[in-house]
């Protein structure tokens, strides 16, 4: 495990957590040590400076990743953004026949809204990081073996309810969602967590 600082930052402050020695491309071929290392590189790395930190994976050079290895992103921002206000008291609250998986507490499942097919939320309280990233990793893994190696993105919203939403890349976004906001999600929600629980 290594954290380094990025090379080409957008902010004061960014860094880059490497998921493994081993060339794995994909957070799905991570190790249970692996995980592990990450939730602890991200805790430590979000109590060592002051503000707001923004972790996120970018897979995929259609989610913005520029390197093939697996790795994440570490931002410093001086509060918490504007997303993450937006949701502050609001607690998420997902329909049971969305639910694809579960692991300490934590569930992962469909949005009922997502913005793009099979957008997922890991969630529950507590919130446990290590068990969060545990659930990445095996919707990461349903989804490969849904739809094969997609783009995604996924982060933590580290407010008064910490969730990670993982969002994968299948459609590209357009005049309609960008312009206007409306987001045309082709795959019901409920035929999206069918098809990742049936990929279990």
């Amino acid at each position: 495990m290594r954290v380094v600082p990025n090379l080409y930052p957008a902010f004061d402050r960014q860094e880059v957590v490497v998921h493994s020695p081993r060339h794995v491309r994909t957070f799905a071929e991570l190790s249970d040590d692996e995980v592990a290392a990450v939730a602890q590189a991200w805790t430590a790395r979000m109590g060592a400076e002051p503000g707001y930190v923004h972790a996120c994976i970018n897979e995929g050079r259609a989610a913005g990743s520029s390197l093939p290895h697996s790795h994440s992103q570490l931002v410093w921002l001086d509060g918490a953004p504007p997303e993450v206000a937006r949701e502050q008291g609001r607690r998420p609250e997902l329909a049971d026949e969305l639910v694809v998986a579960e692991r300490g507490g934590l569930r992962a499942a469909v949005h009922p809204e997502g913005r793009l097919p099979y957008e997922t939320m890991v969630f529950g309280e507590p919130f446990e990081l290590e068990a969060a990233l545990f659930l990445l990793r095996e919707v990461i893994t349903r989804l490969r073996a849904t739809e094969g190696a997609v783009p995604w993105n996924a982060w933590l919203h580290a407010g008064t309810h910490p969730h990670l939403e993982i969002v994968p890349r299948l459609t590209v976004l357009a005049g309609v969602e960008l312009g206007a906001g409306i987001y045309v999600n082709t795959v019901a929600p409920e035929d999206a967590a069918a098809a990742l629980r049936g990929a279990g």
